[in-house]
This record gives structure tokens, C-alpha cells and sequence, in this order.
């Protein structure tokens, strides 16, 4: 059996206390908060076809923000509109519904699920009237209100498994 050392309850006493201080110090959003500043974003995804996605971007998104799908490859937040567009006309239907949010000081983590149905050929995938549903994770920074950059991953595959099942 292990002897007591008081110096190492001490230590560890101490480290947990420090990491907790520095936690709850960094944490300046509530998740509350968090989800209202996301909105606007999430807002850009869902049936973007049918809604001005570049003054939603202006409201949610810094001049100068990336959209990071590697730790080199980004998009600007002209490019991002695009893209998103591009996805708002190909399904109509695309919906991005927030499951989980938690705040990290400036960081805004999203766990996401989107979800549609393509009216046209996806990735190669013919369009067969069949929808998907696939998880996403968002890791948002935030500076003086805005977002400055995202970073994300999607369950691309997925969706095409889904939409290539027999």
C-alpha cells in the first residue's frame, strides 16, 4: 500500500486549483451567449437558397475570417458565401441543427447535425431523392464580437454512403 505524502496532495491540491481558476477566468461567454453569437452562422446553412447568406456573413463573420477544412486549406468569408449558395441550390432543403455548444475563452465548439436531400448529382452521387444526416464539429473564434475563424470537419462520407445505399 502506498504511503500518504502531504507534499503531493499539496502539489496536486494546488495544480487543480490553479486549472480551475484558469478555466473559469478564460471562460468570458456563457453558452448562452455562445449560441446567440453562432446563430447568425448556422442561420447562413439552413435553406441558404432562400436567404440574403452574404449580409447573415456580414453580421456573423470578421472582413478578414477563414473557414479552415485543413490546418493549411481555408476559405474567405466571399469564398465561404459562395460555397454555401453552391450547397443552398444543390439542397434546397439543407438544414444545420446545433446539438451540443461549449465555451472555451474565445473559442465557440459546435456539434452540429446537418442534414438534406440533393436535387442534383453530390461528390459523383446521382441525385435519387434520398436524403442524408451526418454529424459536424465547429470550432469558432471569436474577437470584438465577430467570428475571425472557424474550423471544421463534416461527415462527408457518410452523407455519401447514405446517399449511394441501395
Amino acid at each position: 500500500m502506498a504511503k500518504f505524502n502531504p507534499r503531493i496532495t499539496l502539489t496536486t491540491a494546488l495544480v487543480l486549483a490553479a486549472l480551475t481558476a484558469t478555466s473559469a477566468w478564460s471562460q468570458s461567454m456563457t453558452v448562452e451567449q455562445a449560441r446567440k453569437q453562432v446563430a447568425p452562422f448556422y442561420e447562413m446553412l439552413n435553406q441558404p437558397a432562400i436567404k440574403d447568406i452574404k449580409a447573415l456573413s456580414e453580421q456573423a463573420l470578421s472582413p478578414d475570417w477563414k473557414s479552415y477544412s485543413s490546418e493549411t486549406d481555408f476559405k474567405g468569408r466571399d469564398g465561404f458565401v459562395a460555397q454555401v449558395g453552391g450547397f443552398g441550390k444543390l439542397i434546397p432543403d439543407l438544414k444545420w441543427d446545433i446539438k451540443d455548444v461549449l465555451v472555451d475563452g474565445n473559442r465557440i465548439i459546435v456539434r452540429s447535425e446537418a442534414s438534406g436531400t440533393p436535387v442534383g448529382p453530390f461528390f459523383g452521387v446521382p441525385a435519387s431523392g434520398k436524403s442524408f444526416k451526418i454529424m459536424t464539429i465547429d470550432i469558432h473564434t471569436i474577437k470584438d464580437g465577430k467570428a475571425i475563424t472557424a474550423h471544421h470537419v463534416e461527415d462527408w462520407a457518410g452523407a455519401l454512403r447514405q446517399l449511394s445505399a441501395k
